[in-house]
């Protein structure tokens, strides 16, 4: 079984991290700012669309990874349309990316379907993705309308 294991450094790697977590699942409640330790973890169930298989004469196959997505250098974080007293309820991540501001300082927004948003102020880019389980199976292709 092959783990995914990504660092992004600059926007440019954050570009590449944001398309391996487009469509993940994540519970709010799992939501995670370690304030003392200037770090912001972020637990999912991400759509492995680097492991996508379209067959021509069989039923796609389709997997998801348990992961984890986690920012270092954290200033302070900011919410909107996220609920947190409701740790149950699923946010889908459309995408992530980078609001420069003094370089190398910037913010970094988590943006989910619903008109939901993360807001991650930073000292600089610091970010690690990484498979922390096995894949399994899924039915589901995640799709956007335009």
């Amino acid at each position: 079984m092959d783990f995914l294991k990504l660092v992004a450094f600059d926007q440019d790697d954050l570009k590449i991290l944001a398309a391996h977590v487009q469509d993940a699942l994540i519970k709010v409640g799992d939501l995670e700012y370690l304030a003392r330790q200037k770090r912001f973890a972020i637990p999912m169930n991400r759509f492995a669309w680097e492991k996508v298989e379209r067959k021509i004469f069989r039923r796609p196959r389709y997997r998801r990874h348990q992961s984890v997505l986690d920012f270092g250098r954290i200033l302070s974080v900011r919410s909107r349309g996220i609920d947190r007293t409701k740790p149950s309820e699923v946010l889908s991540l459309l995408t992530l990316h980078f609001v420069k501001k003094e370089p190398p300082s910037g913010t970094i927004e988590l943006v989910f379907s619903g008109d939901a948003a993360l807001l991650l102020d930073v000292e600089c880019i610091e970010a690690r993705l990484a498979d922390t389980g096995a894949a399994w199976e899924t039915a589901s292709l995640p799709r956007h309308d335009d």
